[in-house]
């Protein structure tokens, strides 16, 4: 188990009780492609070729040229690569600096800075630094995920604290909110959400106001058309299921993976054809032929049902769709108008 990347208190009111926190995530080492230095063909080349005695280059004799030096195309061997190092200097006269004479500082001018030492920086520690204050509370859904940062897992430290937290996240379970509080991490203090996860709580960080911008979006240019709606529902229907967190992978570095696997065994590097999609003429018959070859998502605890040729096509009873009009407490019950799948060209 990694260690606790934060230990105080969390405090309601006048109760209060130790803590620790734990990162809730886990960062995955993902394939680095070092910064490395390889002698061109030439370089090598030129640093092979004999010298006289005082360190000058003789001249190049023509030789026979051999069968393999006329091939066409014929590769250039290179030299070996050799990762480079960065290391701290003074830019002005280019010396390497220690590590221990490297300290914090603010640039409040050009080439002037005001240094800190550990000590100060240690002086500005709030109370934050040591208690989670839960200031307040808010609905659940009302918190727009675009705030949110880094989850951390919530654990009570001993007995008298899981109590304490357990008594805290069964009210706001019952209440349906998330409480707010403030957090140091780092020397920064973030605005955390607590919510309850059994018998701890989950920490969000929330990023601060000035670090999200405000959105954009244009209004919409006239009313949309209740009938594709209607089809784009029936696809979302169609695509709906259980979430699989085991689904969640990184596929490019699954192919950076793969092609480092392809360049160690010497074999050929074939680029991966990526198509763009086609630009939209028609919206209305781009929703019908999606809906016509849209599959049911898998049923839930496994594959979805093979069908029979006996066994109805399930996906015509998504083709009817409701008549547009009337309002949704008054409306009279009706039969839905049936709406014909386009009929494919034939090639």
């Amino acid at each position: 188990m990694p260690r606790a990347s934060w230990r105080g208190h969390l405090r309601l009111s006048l109760v209060s009780c130790p803590i620790y926190l734990m990162p809730a995530a886990v960062r995955t080492r993902p394939l680095r492609l070092h910064q490395v230095w390889q002698a061109a063909p030439a370089e090598e080349q030129q640093r092979d070729r004999p010298t006289r005695g005082n360190g000058q280059h003789l001249p190049d004799l023509p030789a026979a040229a051999s069968a393999d030096e006329t091939e066409e195309d014929r590769a250039e061997p290179v030299g070996p690569a050799t990762r480079i190092t960065l290391r701290p200097h003074d830019p002005s006269t280019g010396e390497e600096v220690e590590k221990h004479q490297v300290v914090k500082g603010y640039e409040y001018e050009r080439g002037h800075y005001v240094t800190f030492t550990p000590e100060e920086l240690k002086s500005l520690d709030l109370e934050s630094s040591k208690v989670i204050d839960l200031e307040r509370f808010i609905p659940r859904g009302d918190l727009d995920p675009v705030y949110f940062n880094s989850p951390y897992y919530l654990y009570p430290d001993g007995q008298m604290a899981a109590e304490a937290i357990g008594v805290i996240g069964s009210a706001m379970a019952e209440a349906s909110v998330v409480g707010l509080g403030r957090l140091t991490l780092s020397r920064r203090e973030h605005m955390v959400m607590v919510d309850p996860r059994g018998t701890g709580m989950v920490v969000m960080t929330l990023r601060a106001a000035d670090e999200v911008r405000a959105p954009a979006f244009t209004a919409a240019d006239g009313a949309i058309d209740p009938e594709m709606v209607a089809i784009a529902r029936a696809i979302i229907t169609q695509r709906t299921g259980k979430l699989d967190p085991g689904s969640f992978r990184d596929r490019y570095q699954e192919a950076l993976r793969g092609l480092i696997d392809a360049k160690i065994k010497g074999l050929p590097i074939t680029p991966r054809p990526v198509s763009e999609p086609a630009p939209v003429i028609d919206l209305m018959a781009a929703l019908k032929r999606s809906l016509a070859q849209e599959r049911p998502a898998p049923e839930a605890g496994g594959a979805a049902k093979k069908r029979t040729k006996a066994t109805p096509d399930r996906r015509q009873a998504s083709l009817l769709l409701p008549v547009a009009g009337g309002g949704r407490g008054g409306r009279k019950k009706k039969e839905p108008a049936p709406v014909a799948a386009p009929q494919r060209k034939k090639a």
